[in-house]
């Protein structure tokens, strides 16, 4: 017999009990139609029938081609429209889809872990939103929306969101002789500062387009012909306007990436309303996600390599259940040091200072860190010696130099900490994460020990989360203190079972 309370997916007419299934608004038809959202398989398949009809005109092909795919992404979408229906009824919301295949997705309200309305900037042309609905249902892919309604108008996304993460649904009148709640109040938590794009070009993720598509210009220009650029013919291209390239890249990168942290992140402004936490952020994508509160169970602080030479860090927030949890539970894109240990302070109990790991562990990372350097010095004076290649042990040398504060750093990136209601565990040397947990996220525990770790007395203890990655380690720690720190980091019913052997 199936659990009557979890998400199903089935057929049948998409309404929730005494509900009236209610549609999108028309015009996403023209949002889809433009997008090509619903045709985009089908492009593929008439290249090659465009090919074998062998079009004489080329611009004949171009237009005959572009209007046959207009016209059947304009058809796609208008059956995909008057297909979709979805409903929330008092204890669920179904959305309906599908012209032959049809489909019905039923989550249970108190299933639902946040809710994300975005405003791409066609919808906001047209004054539509997408809702998109997080929920713990393992009927779904990881990497699948559990449930999204498109194109809708403001006004229906903003009472979605509300009435689906109220405490009491709409519509139930509050008992006898109990009065209505009131408007929560708002609490802004952060804001973001303009000024604090300066720290983008810091940020590995803001850097990966720029980076791309400057690999991409050069390539281009390697590969243009003589008459355009007859400095780069040849096998090689000239020094002198490479070294140019590169030294004016270095700025182009720079305001790259804060351009694209400035589409991502403006107006960002992070607020506590009632039981939820409310994020808005967006230039040209509007985004408006809400988070349970009672839901999260911690948090991280990341620091990248940069971002540590200027103090400025991440914060995340670690909630039960929710989907693409990197960008939904982002609370703060990017900022001060001090203003992201504020934030994640209001999110969960600070557990106090962290106690660093015993030497062995320093002799591991210095070991795994001078390694590479080692066996490229060797293998470099065997080549230097029979092919005269003097820059390989060079390179080995200089590996083997900077593998020693990296190994410091990775070493000094250990720790671990316990409080009365939270425990936190750091690592990593260029992206360095702390979580902050609460002691009821813990769900399990995971001891691992190898022959190596086992010899030095040290071990890797993975606190077993329902949120974020679903496990965070300390790395290394000694094995004396794996079972007081997880009875202290937990009910305490795990000390004595988790000693290493």
């Amino acid at each position: 017999m199936s659990d009557p309370s979890a998400p199903a997916v089935g057929v049948g007419r998409g309404r929730a009990p005494g509900e009236r299934p209610l549609r999108a608004s028309p015009r996403v038809v023209l949002v889809h139609t433009a997008t090509f959202r619903q045709a985009r398989q089908v492009v593929p398949v008439l290249i090659p029938v465009a090919a074998l009809v062998g079009f004489d005109d080329g611009l004949l092909t171009v237009v005959v081609m572009a209007a046959v795919v207009t016209a059947l992404s304009l058809a796609a979408a208008v059956l995909s429209w008057w297909r979709f229906g979805y409903a929330d009824g008092p204890t669920a919301v179904v959305v309906t889809r599908g012209l032959l295949a049809r489909s019905v997705r039923t989550v249970p309200n108190d299933r639902i872990r946040g809710v994300e309305v975005e405003a791409p900037p066609l919808h906001r042309l047209l004054g539509l939103v997408r809702v998109r609905i997080d929920a713990a249902a393992g009927s779904v892919g990881a990497n699948e929306e559990e449930l999204v309604v498109d194109g809708v108008p403001r006004v229906e996304g903003d009472r979605l969101r509300a009435r689906l993460l109220a405490r009491r649904p709409a519509g139930v009148p509050a008992p006898d002789g109990e009065q209505a709640p009131e408007a929560p109040l708002e609490e802004e938590l952060s804001r973001f500062d303009p000024r604090w794009l300066l720290y983008a070009p810091l940020v590995g993720s803001y850097l990966v387009v720029p980076l791309a598509a400057v690999g991409t210009l050069f390539r281009l220009v390697q590969e243009l012909p003589d008459a355009v650029v007859p400095d780069l013919a040849g096998p090689e291209p000239s020094p002198h306007l490479l070294v140019v390239g590169l030294v004016a890249a270095v700025p182009l990168l720079a305001l790259a990436a804060v351009a694209g942290a400035a589409v991502v992140n403006w107006g960002y402004r992070l607020v506590r309303r009632g039981g939820s936490l409310v994020a808005v952020r967006g230039l040209l994508t509007r985004r408006h996600t809400e988070l349970e509160v009672d839901r999260i169970r911690g948090g991280t602080l990341s620091e990248g390599l940069g971002m540590r030479w200027v103090g400025a860090a991440r914060v995340n927030a670690l909630v039960t259940g929710l989907g693409q949890a990197h960008r939904r539970g982002q609370l703060l894109p990017l900022g001060p040091r001090a203003e992201a240990l504020r934030l994640l302070g209001r999110l969960v109990d600070d557990p106090g200072p962290l106690t660093g790991h015993p030497p062995a562990a320093l002799r591991r990372r210095l070991v795994r860190a001078l390694t590479a350097g080692l066996l490229v010095t060797a293998a470099g004076v065997w080549a230097a010696a029979a092919l005269g290649w003097w820059w390989v042990p060079v390179v080995g040398v200089v590996l083997t130099a900077l593998g020693v504060p990296m190994g410091i750093g990775r070493y000094r990136a250990l720790g671990h900490g316990t409080g009365p209601r939270s425990f936190s565990v750091r690592s990593g040397w260029l992206v360095r994460e702390q979580a902050v947990l609460q002691r009821r996220a813990v769900v399990g525990w995971h001891v691992r020990q190898s022959l190596l770790q086992r010899r030095a007395g040290l071990a890797t203890v993975v606190a077993c989360v329902g949120a974020g990655s679903g496990g965070y380690a300390a790395v290394d720690m000694a094995a004396a203190e794996v079972p007081a720190f997880t009875a202290a980091a937990s009910s305490g019913t795990w000390a004595g079972t988790l000693a290493p052997r």
